[in-house]
């Protein structure tokens, strides 16, 4: 039998305490450390999980533990030199998105994780959920063009403004939250991104100079698909139409509806489904339509902690079966593209044409 992966955790807030989670319940893998600057945040949670070795640096992990995978849970401008110091250290790698703040680190430790022959995997929680997947799946076969259009504004308030203002000390929430979306763009149409153009604004002075806290971006794509995301964070902003997710193509629609009312800021509603609405265009010799709108329930729709176990279920199959990540990470480069091409957008005013590799 395969002994247990001997994982580190590092970060040990929300993202953090999921992903430990999930390593628990799963046998395959063994927690070798949890890893946090904050020493409250470890010990309480080394506390509720029964008791695990606490850090304060990735260092000080590797040099006391026996290690095969690290999983990086932090703030973004910190993924970078962390993959980087677990991938040197010769480890398998679970990072949360996004990879890296610019595209020509992501891009180094693409390769960096090519040459050390290690599994480097980000979390893009939504190609791990199966509604979501059913979602892009019916998308797909509402022909060409496609019209996406997609959103999360979050009402935060106490400590998820708090957790939002340090995260936009690195990135506005137009990148932090837009590349699940682009990316499941980009799966729909399965075409390449030409260009995007994006505005923002700076909703308040709580946050640093030269930072936005709402923004829109427009991408279009090269079979004439466009796609429209929108992300705002803070207690200024609006709860009408905080969840949109619509996709129309010339053989009907499909929308997430049903999402819950209110809670914008609650992390368990930003995967949640409820209901898929499928529209279908055919009308008859005067104009009427054919057939009536269909409902598709979700059954046993995974909660938060349920994807993430997914997703650590995902890592230790890449891990054990040496599945093949490229095109995973290909798309984690390119989606991380499309949205700091948003970011230049916004900054240069102008619109951004989209290099992408093949």
């Amino acid at each position: 039998m395969n002994k247990p992966v001997k994982i580190l955790v590092v970060g040990c807030g929300n993202m953090g305490s999921s992903h430990a989670r999930a390593y628990c319940e799963l046998r395959d893998f063994d927690i070798a450390g949890l890893v946090s600057r904050s020493e409250e945040s470890r010990e309480r949670l080394s506390d509720a999980l029964g008791g695990y070795p606490t850090f304060s640096s990735l260092q000080e992990a590797l040099e006391n533990s026996e290690v095969d995978a690290v999983s990086i849970n932090t703030y973004p401008d910190s993924h970078a030199p962390l993959v980087r110091e677990a991938l040197e250290a010769n480890c398998h790698v679970f990072v949360e998105k996004p990879l890296a703040t610019t595209v020509e680190a992501a891009e180094e430790l693409v390769e960096l994780a090519h040459e050390k022959g290690k599994v480097l995997m980000v979390g893009y929680i939504l190609r791990v959920h199966p509604a979501w997947m059913r979602f892009v799946q019916i998308a797909q076969k509402l022909g060409k063009p496609l019209v996406m259009r997609m959103n999360l504004n979050q009402q935060s308030s106490g400590l998820q403004w708090h957790t939002h203002k340090q995260l936009m000390n690195s990135m506005s929430p137009l990148v932090d939250c837009g590349v699940h979306y682009v990316d499941i763009m980009c799966m729909m149409t399965g075409a390449r991104p030409v260009s995007v153009q994006a505005i923002g604004a700076r909703l308040t002075d709580e946050i640093p100079e030269g930072m936005y806290n709402y923004g829109q971006l427009q991408v279009r794509f090269d079979d004439g698909s466009i796609g429209w995301y929108e992300a705002g964070w803070g207690p200024m902003m609006s709860e009408t139409a905080f969840f949109i997710k619509d996709v129309i193509g010339p053989e009907g629609s499909v929308s997430i509806s049903e999402v819950p009312e209110g809670e914008s800021d609650d992390i368990e509603g930003h995967t949640k489904t409820g209901v898929l609405q499928r529209h279908y265009n055919i009308v008859d010799g005067e104009g009427r339509f054919l057939h009536p709108d269909a409902f598709i329930q979700i059954e046993n729709e995974p909660d938060h902690d349920g994807l993430c176990r997914l997703e650590q279920e995902f890592f230790l199959n890449a891990i054990r079966e040496g599945l093949d990540l490229d095109d995973h990470l290909k798309d984690a480069v390119n989606s991380l593209k499309i949205v700091l091409a948003a970011d230049a957008s916004i900054r240069l005013g102008k619109v951004v044409e989209i290099q992408i590799k093949d």
